[in-house]
C-alpha cells in the first residue's frame, strides 16, 4: 500500500486515512510457484481484488502447515497483505518470526517488506537504502512492480514528488490491464495529496516532462485549495485546458470536481467590520484572515475580483455601512460582526444584496431572505462535546458550568444534544468563576456530601472513630466542564482531590487559553476547538505560523483569523447557491454546513491536554443523531431548570 507520510514538522491527522486509501495499487508480488486451484492461488486473486485481510488470513494459515523456507515465504506474503490492508502491527509481529534469507525470491520479498515497514515508521531514507540496490537487479515482473511502487512512496516522503511521479509513470509501462493502470494513477494521486503544496509548486516549475508537470500542477492545485472553493473550481477548468489528454483525466470523474455553478462568484465584495472602537482588535483579526484567503485565491480567478473594507463605526452603524457598500456596487457583503449590528441590519432594512453576517441573530429573530449567519458560537462547541462523549462510548454524565448566562446556554446546548441522542445528563451544578474553592458544587455533584453524612451517622451510632474513605457516586461516566483556563486548572485539580480524577472530562475551546501559563493541571481534558489552532488542513497548515509571525499582537486571536479565512470561502458557494444548499466546506474554523435557517454550523476539531500541550485527536466517524431535528420548544427534560433557556448570543 502507499506509505505517503507527510514530511512536515508534525504528522497531520489526515495522513492516517490517506495511508490506508489503497494498497499496492498496481499488483502484488506473490513469489514462488503456485498451482491453479490451490488455496495460494485463491489468496493471490483476493490480493489482486483488494481483499487484503482475507488473503493474509489464507497465507498465514498455509504458513502454519509449512516448514522452513516455505513457511517463511508464505509468512512474508501474509505480511505483504497486512501492510496492504494497513494493519502494520500484525505485519510487524509476523515479520519478526522470519529469518532473513540469503538470496532469491524470498529475499526480494523480505527486503520489500522491510522497506515497506520502514516507510510506515516514517524512515524513507532507510527504505531507499534497501530499494535502490534492489531496483538494479534483474527481478521478475511481480517483484519489480512492488519495488518500484515502494521507491515512489519513499520519494514522496523525502519531498521529491517529481521523481516519485516519474517512477510511477515508468511503472505503468509494465502494466497491461486497465484496472491496474487506473490503480497506478490513483497511487500517484494519493502521494500528491499528502505532499507539501509549495514543494509541488516548485517541482512543477522545474519539470520538463509535460506529463510530470501536469501531475504536479494538479496536485499543487488540490493541496492548495483543499479541492474546494472558487480557487479549485476555476483552477480545474484551467488545468484541463492546459493539459489536454493528460493521464490524470482517467481519475477526474472520481475527484471532487466543482459544480458548474461554483464558477459563478461575485466580482465585488464588501467587508463590514468594526475597525475602530471597543471591538477593533477583533475586527482587524477577522480582516487579516479574510485578506489572507482573498489574496491566495483572487489571483487564480478568470475575472478580477475586488474587495472593499468598511469600518462600521466610521460609517455610522451597520445599516449605513451596508447602504454604502450597495451604492458602491457590491455584489456580496460580509459582516457586520457585533450582535447588535447584525440585529440592526436585519431589522431596519431589506437585503437587496446577499450578506453573510459574522454573528447570529437572537433565536427568536427571523432572518430576511438573502441574509446568512456565521458565528464562532460556544453553543456549537457544547453540542460537539455531547457528540464526542457519545462517540467515545459514554451515555451518562454530569455537568459543571458557570453560574451565569453563558453557562446556562452551554448547559442547554449540551444537554439537548446529548439527551436527544440517547444520553442521560444525571445532574449539573453551577459554580462562581471568580471563586478559588469549588468544593461545594463538586461535592454536591458527586454525592460526596451524602457519603460524609453517612459516615457521621455511623460514627455517632457506634460511638467510636472509624477509618473513612469518601466514595463518589458510581453512575457517572464523564464530566462536561464549561470553564476558561484559569477556572479549569482549579476545577480539574479539585475534581481529582474529590475522588473524581479518573473521570473523562470534556470541555470547550475556552479551556485552551494560549495564555503562556502551564497547562499541566489540565492534562486529560478533551476539548473542541478550531482546526486552525489544533491541526489545520494541509492546504493552510503554514498560515497559523505565518500569522503569528506578522501579527504577534493577535496571537490569541487565531480563532478569528480562521473565521475570516472561512468567511471568504463561504462567499462563492452562497452567492451561487441553488436549492438552498451548499456543499460542506472543510474550513479553518471547522467543517462548515448550512442549515435550513441560513446559519452556517461548525463541526469542530478535538484535542487533549497531554504533558501540558494540546495534542490533536483523531477524527471520529461522522456523527448523526436525532439532534439534527431537535425542537427547542419541547418540554424540559426532567431534572433541568425550565428557566434556563438560551438567551441571545453575544460576541
Amino acid at each position: 500500500m502507499p506509505n505517503h507520510k507527510r514530511p512536515a514538522r508534525r504528522r497531520s491527522r489526515r495522513v492516517g486515512p490517506l495511508l490506508l486509501l489503497s494498497a499496492i495499487l498496481g499488483g502484488c508480488a506473490v513469489g514462488g510457484d503456485w498451482r491453479p486451484g490451490t488455496s495460494e492461488e485463491r489468496a493471490a486473486r483476493m490480493a489482486l481484488n483488494g481483499e487484503y485481510l482475507e488473503a493474509a488470513g489464507i497465507y498465514i494459515g498455509l504458513a502454519g502447515d509449512a516448514e522452513g523456507a516455505e513457511r517463511d515465504r508464505l509468512t512474508l506474503l501474509a505480511v505483504e497483505q497486512w501492510l496492504n490492508a494497513g494493519d502494520a502491527n500484525r505485519a510487524r509481529i509476523a515479520f519478526r518470526s522470519v529469518v532473513p534469507p540469503a538470496a532469491g525470491p524470498v529475499f526480494w520479498l523480505w527486503s520489500a517488506n522491510t522497506a515497506a515497514l520502514a516507510l510506515y515508521e516514517g524512515e524513507p531514507e532507510r527504505a531507499l537504502e534497501i530499494l535502490e540496490p534492489l531496483s538494479r537487479e534483474s527481478l521478475p515482473l511481480d517483484h519489480r512492480l512492488r519495488v518500484e511502487a515502494l521507491r515512489a512512496d519513499a520519494r514522496f516522503q523525502v519531498r521529491e514528488p517529481a521523481r516519485a511521479v516519474e517512477l510511477l509513470i515508468q511503472r505503468e509501462i509494465w502494466l497491461d490491464e486497465g484496472p491496474l493502470i487506473k490503480r497506478n494513477r490513483q497511487r500517484i494521486w494519493s502521494g500528491l495529496l499528502v505532499s507539501n503544496p509549495q514543494v509541488l509548486r516548485e517541482a512543477g516549475e522545474r519539470a520538463t516532462n509535460p506529463v510530470v508537470r501536469g501531475w504536479l500542477s494538479l496536485g499543487s492545485l488540490a493541496t492548495t485549495t483543499g479541492q474546494q472553493g472558487i480557487g479549485w473550481s476555476n483552477g480545474i477548468v484551467r488545468w484541463r485546458e492546459r493539459h489536454p489528454g493528460h493521464p490524470a483525466f482517467l481519475l477526474l470523474d472520481a475527484l471532487r470536481l466543482p459544480d458548474e455553478t461554483l464558477l459563478e462568484y461575485p466580482r465585488r465584495i464588501a467587508l463590514l467590520l468594526p475597525l475602530s472602537g471597543r471591538a477593533a482588535s477583533a475586527g482587524k483579526a477577522i480582516q487579516n484572515g479574510f485578506l489572507g484567503a482573498y489574496f491566495a485565491t483572487a489571483g487564480g480567478l478568470d475575472d478580477r475580483q475586488t474587495l472593499r473594507v468598511y469600518d462600521v463605526e466610521a460609517e455610522g452603524g451597520a445599516a449605513a455601512a451596508y447602504a454604502s457598500a450597495v451604492a458602491d456596487g457590491a455584489q456580496f457583503v460580509v459582516g457586520p460582526l457585533l450582535r447588535d449590528s447584525v440585529a440592526e441590519l436585519a431589522n431596519n432594512m431589506l437585503v437587496p444584496v446577499p450578506v453573510l453576517t459574522l454573528n447570529y441573530l437572537p433565536d427568536d429573530s427571523l432572518a430576511p431572505p438573502g441574509l446568512f449567519q456565521f458565528a464562532l458560537a460556544p453553543e456549537d462547541e457544547a453540542r460537539s462535546a455531547a457528540e464526542r462523549a457519545l462517540l467515545d462510548g459514554h451515555t451518562r454524565g454530569v455537568a459543571l458550568v458557570p453560574d451565569n448566562g453563558l453557562g446556562r446556554r452551554l448547559l442547554t446546548s449540551f444537554a439537548d444534544t446529548f439527551e436527544a441522542a440517547g444520553g442521560t445528563l444525571l445532574d449539573y451544578r453551577g459554580y462562581t468563576p471568580s471563586n478559588q474553592d469549588f468544593s461545594l458544587p463538586i461535592e454536591n455533584l458527586m454525592a460526596l456530601s451524602g457519603s460524609f453524612r453517612r459516615y457521621q451517622r455511623l460514627r455517632a451510632n457506634l460511638g467510636e472513630p472509624l477509618q473513612f474513605d469518601p466514595r463518589r457516586r458510581q453512575d457517572v461516566e464523564f464530566v462536561f466542564l464549561a470553564a476558561d483556563a484559569p477556572a479549569g486548572r482549579l476545577l480539574k485539580s479539585q475534581l481529582k482531590f474529590h475522588y473524581s480524577g479518573d473521570l473523562p472530562v470534556y470541555s470547550t475551546s475556552s479551556i485552551n487559553a494560549m495564555d503562556g501559563r502551564s497547562n499541566n493541571d489540565l492534562n486529560g481534558i478533551r476539548f473542541a476547538d478550531t482546526p486552525w489552532l489544533i491541526e489545520p488542513p494541509v492546504w493552510i497548515d503554514h498560515l497559523p505560523e505565518t500569522y503569528r509571525e506578522y501579527w504577534p499582537e493577535e496571537r490569541r486571536l487565531g480563532r478569528l483569523h480562521a473565521m475570516g479565512y472561512d468567511a471568504y470561502h463561504l462567499v462563492a458557494p452562497l452567492f451561487a447557491m441553488r436549492g438552498g444548499k451548499i456543499a460542506e466546506l472543510d474550513g479553518a474554523s471547522g467543517r462548515l454546513f448550512l442549515d435550513a435557517d441560513g446559519r452556517v454550523n461548525r463541526k469542530l476539531a478535538w484535542a487533549e491536554f497531554r504533558s501540558g500541550n494540546a495534542v490533536a485527536l483523531p477524527e471520529p466517524e461522522d456523527f448523526q443523531t436525532p439532534a439534527d431535528g431537535v425542537d427547542y420548544d419541547e418540554p424540559t427534560p426532567q431534572g433541568r431548570d425550565p428557566t434556563w433557556s438560551p438567551p441571545a448570543r453575544e460576541l
